[in-house]
């Protein structure tokens, strides 16, 4: 499918829906399984491009993995730290959780480890991951341009110790290290950690995960702010365990926008809540500051569209992915939105703050973007436009929602909903019903 062509919902609706599985647990949970000593039953898991090319880089490593779509389950036999194969060649495509916690847990094994993905990953920064494990005694080479993929890990285990981690491009490279350190093979491993940690509930959620597996991270806080200052890995293996992953936060934002631009409609998202491991389910709160009636329960949220959402001013750092779905709903707002924090939006799986700078105004909203921060004037009137989606799963969803309130929204290439949402347009048009 080239292009599909949103149709507004004519009227409010009311509806209940789930997203399926987290991407960014169900990657954690496969990589924890896999070194957990014993089988970990995994359910709710998404299966979607990025997952299946976890699973298979994981069984390239030599891991059993079980894997049943219908069910949404998997079942991974851990091997207690180890990596079974001695060499492997993996393909991660575009998945950027793939490359960043295979090339740690690579780290573990005893061999020669290479890992790759498609032209725009290649284009994507590796070198502070790099950098964090070779503090940490791991041997990773660069096979062509310096910094990025694709990279060599000449594995003799991590021998572990005392690394610095700065504010970087990707949370992911912490998290990565985060969850290989139990096994490292001499000393714990300790990350002191720089101010202004990008993307911090990501590695929050990475920790409450490893802890329900059984390996519980120290994290020490300075400062009035209580910001985090190290973070400290006992040597001490998972235990294998049957754990069911919660809806995708991130995609559900989707939802709860498109009921927020709807007067009167309202969407319900079982399965989040305050209790919730992803830090995404704060946009809701985001919403509610926009004018949205937001319920926030323990383990559900529900979102109310109110006659106008109004423009914000907010930073956006501890939710990047959010961070796309305000940004398209923002051309619907009365009053105009300043989104900061964005510097991560330059090397994700395109450059979105370009794109969402060309897209928006296309709509015939106002965008400007000045360092990592966009604003967003609303139109007077949003234009029909044909949405350029990059290649970006997020740019496809995000704009589908303005497709959902204004008429004559078309999304180019939609077909890329797959890497985190297959069924994303079937659930979005269930809404109506």
């Amino acid at each position: 499918m080239d292009r599909i062509t949103l149709t507004p919902f004519e009227t409010p609706f009311q509806a209940t829906i789930t997203p399926p599985g987290s991407k960014s647990l169900t990657n954690r949970a496969l990589v924890i399984a896999a070194l957990a000593d014993g089988e970990s039953k995994l359910s709710n898991v998404l299966f979607a491009e990025d997952t299946a090319v976890m699973i298979e880089g994981l069984r390239a490593l030599g891991y059993e993995l079980k894997a049943d779509a219908k069910t949404a389950t998997v079942s991974v036999k851990g091997r207690g730290g180890a990596v079974p194969e001695s060499k492997a060649d993996i393909a991660c495509a575009n998945s950027g959780t793939t490359i960043r916690f295979l090339t740690a847990l690579c780290a573990l094994g005893e061999g020669t480890y290479r890992l790759d993905g498609n032209e725009r990953m290649r284009g994507r920064p590796i070198a502070e991951l790099v950098m964090l494990l070779e503090e940490l005694g791991a041997m990773v080479r660069y096979e062509a341009a310096t910094g990025y993929p694709p990279v060599v890990v000449e594995a003799q285990g991590i021998p572990g110790g005392r690394a610095h981690f700065p504010s970087a491009y990707s949370s992911q490279y912490l998290s990565a290290v985060l969850m290989a350190a139990p096994y490292a093979k001499e000393a714990e491993v300790v990350v002191a950690l720089g101010p202004g940690q990008t993307s911090w509930p990501y590695v929050e959620m990475t920790a409450r995960l490893m802890a329900l597996f059984g390996v519980n991270v120290w994290i020490s806080r300075d400062g009035e702010d209580g910001r985090p200052s190290e973070m400290r890995v006992p040597r001490e293996p998972y235990t294998a365990r049957a754990y069911q992953i919660e809806p995708d936060a991130s995609n559900a934002t989707y939802f709860m926008a498109a009921a927020a631009v709807r007067p009167g409609a309202s969407v319900r998202i079982p399965g989040l809540g305050e209790q919730s491991l992803q830090g995404d389910v704060a946009f809701a709160r985001v919403l509610s500051d926009m004018g949205a009636d937001v319920s926030l329960t323990a383990d559900a949220i529900t979102v109310g569209g109110p006659q106008r959402l109004k423009g914000i001013e907010v930073d956006m750092a501890p939710m990047p992915d959010a961070a796309m779905t305000l940004a398209a709903i923002a051309a619907l707002a009365d009053g105009p939105t300043t989104i900061r924090g964005l510097h991560t939006w330059r090397v994700k799986e395109t450059d979105r703050l370009a794109a969402l700078q060309a897209e928006l105004r296309k709509l015939g909203a106002g965008a400007a973007v000045e360092g990592d921060t966009l604003r967003i004037e609303p139109a007077e009137t949003v234009r029909p436009a044909e949405i350029e989606t990059y290649d970006d799963h997020r740019m496809a969803m995000s704009f589908a929602v303005v497709g959902s309130r204004v008429p004559g929204i078309t999304i180019l290439g939609p077909d890329c909903v797959a890497k985190t949402y297959p069924d994303f347009f079937a659930d979005l048009e269930a809404l109506r019903g």
